[in-house]
């Protein structure tokens, strides 16, 4: 036994400084993504969850021709991106609002790379993450920006929720229906902001969107949908850099192929269980009908 635990617990994995910086960058952002996440899910804003990180990497590619540090131009190009999203949505359609948005962004990313001299490999990993490279300060930097979009989403839960439910509702309420909307726009920006540099802005989207998804299919009440996504995002992140570490292979594979088995289990779980509801209704009928 100690033999296969060595063997999966490799020597340095959780005494070396990077690998420690790894683990609570990690769960940092797992944590991050699960709350968030839910909310997406619940308003069905999936598709700016995926724009968002591309309009960061742009942010970043703008930042490095400039010469300045690449988070802050994904920061503001993430809840720039979020509050064009939310203020042109007023009079379109959000989808392609969206999707204009994203292309747009994109086009702006190529066109700095271009005017670079040199393709920046910091850059490079922001698309696909870097996180078995964090450095302290980053962690400080991930935290604070974690715990000021917790704080957020907690002070927003009670409007948020039943503007995610009901709209008309919430209105009929006095709830300020659209500038909750554009409120957590620009926590989603902030958030991306957050987990583009450890995960990377091709798989952000995976770990907000895979988790809570999953989550959906096994709960309906809202604090322990919650919990479970932040739980299976936490978990997804643990076993990439465990067997990333191991393999030497991208961590990005692994969040996303875990996030996405995660989904498929929860979804056919949900199946089964509604089979079986119905072959218990289907029984009681015909219980009741030779009674």
């Amino acid at each position: 036994m100690s033999t296969v635990w060595n063997a999966i617990l490799s020597p340095g994995m959780f005494s070396e400084s990077f690998m420690i910086n790894t683990w609570i960058s990690g769960t940092i952002v797992a944590v991050i993504s699960g709350i968030i996440g839910f909310f997406v899910v619940l308003r069905g804003s999936a598709f700016v969850a995926h724009a968002l990180p591309k309009g960061g990497f742009a942010g970043a590619a703008g930042a490095a021709l400039l010469g300045v540090n690449t988070v802050i131009g994904l920061a503001l190009f993430s809840v720039g991106g979020a509050l064009s999203i939310g203020w042109l949505s007023r009079r379109g359609r959000h989808d392609v609002v969206t999707a204009l948005i994203l292309t747009f962004l994109l086009g702006t990313g190529d066109l700095f790379l271009n005017l670079h001299d040199v393709y920046a490999p910091e850059i490079y990993s922001l698309l696909f993450g870097e996180v078995l490279g964090v450095s302290g300060v980053e962690i400080v930097d991930t935290a604070v920006l974690g715990i000021l979009c917790v704080a957020a989403l907690v002070i927003l839960y009670r409007p948020l929720m039943l503007a995610s439910v009901m709209s008309e509702g919430a209105e009929a309420r006095g709830i300020r229906v659209r500038q909750i909307e554009m409120c957590f726009l620009v926590i989603v920006g902030l958030a991306t902001a957050i987990t583009v540099p450890i995960v990377g802005a091709l798989l952000t989207f995976s770990l907000m969107i895979a988790p809570a998804a999953a989550a959906s299919y096994v709960t309906h009440h809202p604090m322990r949908a919650v919990g479970m996504s932040v739980a299976i995002a936490v978990v997804t992140v643990w076993i990439s850099i465990l067997v990333s570490y191991d393999t030497g292979l991208p961590v990005g594979f692994f969040v996303a192929a875990i996030a996405t088995a995660a989904y498929g289990l929860a979804r056919g779980w949900r199946n089964l269980r509604s089979r079986g509801r119905l072959s218990a209704r289907d029984r009681q009928k015909l219980s009741e009908q030779t009674s």
